[in-house]
């Protein structure tokens, strides 16, 4: 059995502990309204730039792009977005769990799957398991501009419409709510989705649509991509949150659990000293 003096040096250092994760719970729940307010914000850019391009689909059907043309798949590039540190609780693995998942299904050979990672997490992870990850994103801030994501957005769309890759898929954890994140695939290359995008709006193309969509179409598939990193930023957060209030939770309960323990222990002390000196006076009568 522990001794009173090390039950209360881990009462003290649980205490500790407790106090850390409940900072961080509180500085999670701050970052997750911001992170929540810039995922919805977006919304409205999305869906106009969908608007405009489902016009452009039902006024211009015979229109071009390399982005719409689907061709036999070689190669295919998958977009993870994970998060550059611990302490989110199964946020990571999730995300991981699942891209890994469907890659195997897909593909027999690593020779046929490129990795563009946003996140230290998901670097780190593919590169131990010897993907080829071609592209990565590290240190992106809690509450991420484009101009961070830039260059990978455009080097990703460029990559497929050069053709070094045949389809690009993304990986990611959609927000629901503070304790609901759902992980999401997305295929975001070849576009083959836009028949779907309804507009009720008229417009008129100058130039003409294809000039158009030579200039909309790389943005809207960059847009998607930063839609799903404002998204699965959201839902870090609030994994964090939810992860850093369980495990005050926790250390609450260690701690009455050990003083219940100190206490017993302390009882016991003083009963045994009680009895020896009750024996040793009982010895001198």
């Amino acid at each position: 059995m522990a001794s009173l003096r090390e039950i209360q040096s881990r009462i003290n250092s649980t205490k500790k502990t407790s106090q850390i994760t409940k900072a961080m719970h509180m500085v999670s729940a701050s970052k997750l309204s911001k992170a929540e307010l810039n995922a919805k914000s977006f919304n409205p850019y999305m869906e106009k730039i969908q608007e405009v391009i489902g016009a452009i689909a039902a006024g211009a059907p015979d229109a071009t792009h390399p982005m719409l043309e689907s061709r036999p798949v070689k190669k295919t590039a998958y977009l993870v977005i994970t998060s550059d540190r611990g302490l989110v609780g199964a946020y990571n693995s999730h995300v991981l769990k699942a891209a890994l998942g469907k890659i195997r299904e897909r593909h027999t050979s690593k020779d046929e799957v490129v990795i563009l990672s946003i996140g230290r997490n998901g670097v780190d992870f593919f590169n131990k398991l010897g993907y080829n990850v071609i592209q990565s994103v590290i240190g992106v801030s809690d509450h991420p501009t484009f101009a961070e994501i830039k260059d990978i957005t455009r080097e990703a769309v460029g990559k497929f419409i050069d053709g070094e890759y045949d389809e690009l898929y993304m990986y990611y954890n959609h927000f629901v709510s503070a304790i609901s994140q759902e992980v999401t695939e997305k295929k975001v290359l070849p576009l083959t989705d836009l028949s779907s995008m309804k507009s009720t709006a008229s417009y008129e193309f100058e130039p003409s649509a294809e000039a158009i969509l030579e200039v909309l179409l790389p943005q809207y598939a960059e847009s998607l991509m930063y839609g799903a990193l404002l998204d699965g930023k959201a839902s870090e957060h609030a994994s964090s949150m939810t992860a850093m209030k369980a495990a005050t939770d926790n250390a609450k309960e260690l701690i009455d659990d050990l003083t219940l323990s100190f206490n017993r222990a302390r009882q016991a002390a003083i009963t045994q000293e009680i009895t020896e000196i009750v024996g040793g006076v009982a010895a001198l009568e």
